[in-house]
Protein backbone atom coordinates (compact mmCIF):
# COMPACT_ATOMS: atom_id res chain seq x y z
CA UNK A 1 0.00 0.00 0.00
CA UNK A 2 1.30 3.11 -0.90
CA UNK A 3 2.31 5.46 2.74
CA UNK A 4 -0.48 8.91 2.81
CA UNK A 5 0.65 12.13 2.95
CA UNK A 6 -1.67 14.84 4.06
CA UNK A 7 -0.43 18.39 2.82
CA UNK A 8 -1.83 21.42 3.91
CA UNK A 9 -0.64 24.63 1.71
CA UNK A 10 -2.48 27.96 0.92
CA UNK A 11 -0.29 29.15 -2.19
CA UNK A 12 -2.16 26.81 -4.94
CA UNK A 13 0.80 27.25 -7.32
CA UNK A 14 3.14 25.16 -4.77
CA UNK A 15 0.34 22.88 -3.49
CA UNK A 16 -0.15 21.83 -6.80
CA UNK A 17 2.91 21.29 -7.85
CA UNK A 18 4.27 19.60 -4.10
CA UNK A 19 0.42 17.39 -5.30
CA UNK A 20 2.08 16.19 -8.08
CA UNK A 21 5.38 15.58 -7.19
CA UNK A 22 4.51 13.56 -4.33
CA UNK A 23 2.15 11.79 -6.54
CA UNK A 24 5.12 10.93 -9.03
CA UNK A 25 7.40 9.88 -6.21
CA UNK A 26 4.15 7.19 -5.20
CA UNK A 27 2.46 8.73 -2.18
CA UNK A 28 -0.82 8.63 -1.53
CA UNK A 29 -1.61 12.44 -1.54
CA UNK A 30 -4.41 14.76 0.17
CA UNK A 31 -4.12 18.00 -0.59
CA UNK A 32 -5.99 20.73 1.38
CA UNK A 33 -5.67 25.04 1.66
CA UNK A 34 -6.06 25.46 4.87
CA UNK A 35 -5.69 24.59 8.41
CA UNK A 36 -9.19 23.58 8.85
CA UNK A 37 -9.48 21.47 6.33
CA UNK A 38 -6.13 19.66 7.11
CA UNK A 39 -7.34 18.65 11.09
CA UNK A 40 -10.81 17.95 9.82
CA UNK A 41 -9.15 15.11 7.30
CA UNK A 42 -6.75 14.06 9.85
CA UNK A 43 -9.18 13.24 12.28
CA UNK A 44 -11.26 11.14 9.59
CA UNK A 45 -8.33 9.46 8.37
CA UNK A 46 -4.88 9.84 9.70
CA UNK A 47 -1.92 10.00 7.24
CA UNK A 48 1.27 8.14 7.45
CA UNK A 49 2.70 12.18 7.59
CA UNK A 50 1.95 15.52 7.38
CA UNK A 51 3.62 18.31 5.43
CA UNK A 52 1.83 21.63 6.70
CA UNK A 53 2.72 25.00 5.79
CA UNK A 54 3.76 27.45 8.69
CA UNK A 55 1.55 30.53 7.17
CA UNK A 56 -1.92 29.40 5.93
CA UNK A 57 -4.81 31.76 6.90
CA UNK A 58 -7.16 31.15 9.76
CA UNK A 59 -5.28 28.31 11.69
CA UNK A 60 -1.87 27.81 10.71
CA UNK A 61 0.17 25.07 10.36
CA UNK A 62 2.07 25.80 13.80
CA UNK A 63 -1.84 25.29 15.60
CA UNK A 64 -2.38 22.52 13.49
CA UNK A 65 0.87 20.73 14.71
CA UNK A 66 -0.36 21.62 18.26
CA UNK A 67 -3.68 20.28 18.05
CA UNK A 68 -2.52 17.33 17.21
CA UNK A 69 0.01 17.02 19.43
CA UNK A 70 -2.24 18.06 22.52
CA UNK A 71 -4.79 15.16 21.08
CA UNK A 72 -1.72 12.83 21.41
CA UNK A 73 -1.40 12.38 17.72
CA UNK A 74 2.11 11.28 16.99
CA UNK A 75 1.95 11.35 13.19
CA UNK A 76 5.24 12.58 12.34
CA UNK A 77 5.05 16.23 11.21
CA UNK A 78 7.09 18.05 8.49
CA UNK A 79 6.78 21.99 8.23
CA UNK A 80 7.21 24.23 4.77
CA UNK A 81 8.32 27.14 6.68
CA UNK A 82 8.97 30.75 4.62
CA UNK A 83 10.29 32.09 8.10
CA UNK A 84 14.67 31.69 8.14
CA UNK A 85 14.91 32.62 11.66
CA UNK A 86 16.51 29.90 14.11
CA UNK A 87 13.77 31.50 16.86
CA UNK A 88 10.78 30.99 14.20
CA UNK A 89 12.38 27.29 13.30
CA UNK A 90 12.04 26.88 17.06
CA UNK A 91 8.27 27.74 17.24
CA UNK A 92 7.77 25.07 15.04
CA UNK A 93 9.74 22.45 16.77
CA UNK A 94 7.89 23.65 20.19
CA UNK A 95 4.59 23.02 18.31
CA UNK A 96 5.65 19.59 18.00
CA UNK A 97 6.91 19.36 14.97
CA UNK A 98 9.47 16.72 13.96
CA UNK A 99 11.53 18.41 11.23
CA UNK A 100 11.17 21.14 8.71
CA UNK A 101 12.08 22.64 4.99
CA UNK A 102 12.65 26.18 4.36
CA UNK A 103 11.62 27.71 1.24
CA UNK A 104 12.66 27.53 -1.39
CA UNK A 105 13.14 24.47 -1.23
CA UNK A 106 14.42 21.25 -3.67
CA UNK A 107 11.40 19.06 -4.15
CA UNK A 108 14.53 16.01 -3.53
CA UNK A 109 14.92 17.85 0.18
CA UNK A 110 11.45 17.32 0.81
CA UNK A 111 11.42 13.67 -0.66
CA UNK A 112 14.52 12.87 1.81
CA UNK A 113 13.27 14.76 4.73
CA UNK A 114 9.50 12.63 4.49
CA UNK A 115 11.31 8.99 4.10
CA UNK A 116 13.33 9.78 6.76
CA UNK A 117 10.32 11.07 8.81
CA UNK A 118 8.49 7.38 7.73
CA UNK A 119 11.40 5.03 8.37
CA UNK A 120 12.05 6.66 12.10
CA UNK A 121 8.25 5.16 12.86
CA UNK A 122 8.76 1.48 12.05
CA UNK A 123 9.24 -0.73 14.75
CA UNK A 124 13.19 -1.07 15.16
CA UNK A 125 14.95 -3.67 17.36
CA UNK A 126 17.04 -1.62 19.70
CA UNK A 127 20.04 -3.82 20.35
CA UNK A 128 22.91 -3.37 23.30
CA UNK A 129 25.59 -2.29 21.37
CA UNK A 130 27.21 1.10 20.53
CA UNK A 131 25.57 2.75 17.34
CA UNK A 132 28.16 3.94 15.99
CA UNK A 133 29.38 3.16 13.01
CA UNK A 134 32.97 1.96 11.90
CA UNK A 135 34.87 5.38 11.60
CA UNK A 136 31.99 7.43 12.76
CA UNK A 137 34.01 7.98 16.37
CA UNK A 138 36.49 11.01 15.15
CA UNK A 139 37.54 11.02 19.12
CA UNK A 140 36.86 10.09 22.56
CA UNK A 141 36.48 11.87 25.61
CA UNK A 142 37.36 10.66 29.27
CA UNK A 143 34.29 9.45 31.38
CA UNK A 144 32.00 6.93 32.34
CA UNK A 145 31.16 4.72 29.72
CA UNK A 146 27.06 4.68 29.18
CA UNK A 147 24.93 1.76 30.69
CA UNK A 148 22.62 0.25 27.52
CA UNK A 149 20.49 -2.51 27.57
CA UNK A 150 17.28 -3.14 25.23
CA UNK A 151 15.25 -1.06 27.45
CA UNK A 152 17.19 1.69 29.02
CA UNK A 153 20.21 4.18 28.80
CA UNK A 154 21.82 5.63 32.02
CA UNK A 155 24.67 8.37 30.79
CA UNK A 156 25.98 11.48 31.75
CA UNK A 157 23.30 11.85 34.51
CA UNK A 158 20.45 11.30 32.15
CA UNK A 159 17.78 8.40 31.86
CA UNK A 160 16.51 7.34 28.74
CA UNK A 161 13.53 4.27 28.51
CA UNK A 162 13.66 3.57 25.24
CA UNK A 163 10.44 1.28 24.68
CA UNK A 164 8.28 4.47 26.73
CA UNK A 165 10.55 6.72 24.50
CA UNK A 166 10.72 8.87 27.90
CA UNK A 167 14.40 10.43 29.23
CA UNK A 168 14.69 11.78 32.64
CA UNK A 169 18.19 14.69 33.69
CA UNK A 170 18.29 13.38 37.04
CA UNK A 171 14.43 13.30 38.33
CA UNK A 172 13.17 15.72 35.94
CA UNK A 173 11.59 14.49 32.64
CA UNK A 174 12.21 15.95 29.89
CA UNK A 175 9.67 16.60 27.28
CA UNK A 176 10.77 15.92 23.72
CA UNK A 177 9.94 15.63 20.22
CA UNK A 178 10.70 12.45 18.15
CA UNK A 179 13.72 13.99 16.51
CA UNK A 180 15.04 15.53 20.19
CA UNK A 181 14.58 11.90 21.37
CA UNK A 182 16.57 10.19 19.03
CA UNK A 183 19.16 12.67 18.32
CA UNK A 184 20.21 12.53 22.95
CA UNK A 185 19.48 8.55 22.43
CA UNK A 186 22.37 8.46 19.77
CA UNK A 187 24.40 11.11 21.73
CA UNK A 188 24.06 9.14 25.16
CA UNK A 189 24.51 5.72 23.48
CA UNK A 190 27.93 7.12 22.31
CA UNK A 191 28.47 9.26 25.48
CA UNK A 192 32.12 10.23 25.86
CA UNK A 193 32.49 10.06 22.02
CA UNK A 194 32.40 12.32 19.43
CA UNK A 195 30.37 12.22 16.73
CA UNK A 196 30.59 14.07 13.46
CA UNK A 197 27.71 16.09 11.60
CA UNK A 198 27.74 13.40 9.11
CA UNK A 199 27.29 10.67 11.01
CA UNK A 200 24.23 12.31 12.93
CA UNK A 201 22.85 13.58 10.06
CA UNK A 202 22.75 9.67 8.44
CA UNK A 203 21.63 8.26 11.74
CA UNK A 204 18.57 10.57 12.42
CA UNK A 205 17.83 12.03 9.24
CA UNK A 206 19.25 9.18 6.71
CA UNK A 207 20.79 12.02 4.87
CA UNK A 208 23.26 14.27 4.96
CA UNK A 209 22.25 18.01 4.08
CA UNK A 210 25.57 19.03 3.17
CA UNK A 211 27.88 21.99 5.14
CA UNK A 212 25.68 24.72 4.46
CA UNK A 213 22.60 23.50 6.80
CA UNK A 214 21.88 24.75 9.94
CA UNK A 215 19.09 21.82 10.82
CA UNK A 216 21.72 20.30 13.40
CA UNK A 217 22.50 23.29 14.70
CA UNK A 218 18.91 24.35 15.59
CA UNK A 219 18.05 20.65 16.86
CA UNK A 220 21.13 20.77 19.24
CA UNK A 221 20.15 24.44 20.07
CA UNK A 222 17.24 23.16 21.30
CA UNK A 223 18.05 20.01 22.78
CA UNK A 224 20.45 21.75 25.21
CA UNK A 225 17.51 24.73 26.51
CA UNK A 226 15.54 21.12 27.39
CA UNK A 227 18.77 19.48 29.17
CA UNK A 228 20.62 22.53 31.14
CA UNK A 229 19.49 23.32 34.61
CA UNK A 230 21.15 26.44 36.24
CA UNK A 231 24.24 25.70 38.45
CA UNK A 232 24.91 22.07 36.48
CA UNK A 233 27.32 20.95 34.25
CA UNK A 234 26.10 21.21 30.25
CA UNK A 235 25.86 18.00 29.23
CA UNK A 236 26.27 18.35 24.93
CA UNK A 237 29.05 19.87 23.51
CA UNK A 238 30.23 20.93 20.45
CA UNK A 239 33.86 20.34 19.29
CA UNK A 240 34.28 22.83 16.61
CA UNK A 241 34.76 21.55 12.94
CA UNK A 242 34.31 18.04 13.88
CA UNK A 243 30.53 17.32 15.62
CA UNK A 244 29.02 17.02 18.86
CA UNK A 245 29.58 14.65 22.24
CA UNK A 246 27.61 14.17 25.26
CA UNK A 247 29.44 14.28 28.92
CA UNK A 248 29.30 15.68 31.79
CA UNK A 249 31.76 18.53 32.49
Amino acid sequence: MPQTVLLAEDDRAIRHALERALTLEGYEVTAVADGVEALAHAHRTAPDVLLLDVMMPGIDGLQVCRVLRAEGDRTPILMLTALVETADRIAGLDAGADDYVVKPFDVEEVFARLRALLRRTLPVTTGGGSATAPGAATAVEPGREPLVSDRQIEAAGLRMDLQARRAWRGRRELELTRTEFELLELLARNAGIVLDHSTIYDRIWGYDFGPGSKNLAVYVGYLRRKLDEPGAPQLIHTVRGVGYVLRED
